[in-house]
């Protein structure tokens, strides 16, 4: 962290940040076939970082497979989120 300014290296300053956090410039990502995803760095007024997810993920017209994709997508989210087992 800048002594200078209070922002981190990766901080994107200006209207990034605001409201006792710091915020990396968006970084989006293509899937092809399958969607996009924004990934922003954000640290809070603790010091606590995080990623911030969003994505869009296209889903079948078919409501059961969008429904199965869509538990798929649930299930294995938290898997990615907590990192490796101890």
């Amino acid at each position: 962290m800048s002594v200078h300014t209070g922002h981190t290296d990766w901080c994107a300053r200006g209207h990034h940040c605001g409201l006792g956090e710091h915020r990396a410039s968006p970084i989006t990502v293509a899937f092809p076939r399958a969607g996009t995803g924004v990934l922003t760095r954000v640290g809070d007024s603790n010091g606590r970082q995080y990623a911030e997810i969003r994505m869009r993920v296209a889903l079948p017209s078919d409501d059961a497979k969008a429904r199965r994709q869509l538990i798929a997508l649930l299930t294995r989210l938290p898997g990615l989120v907590e990192g490796p087992k101890a």
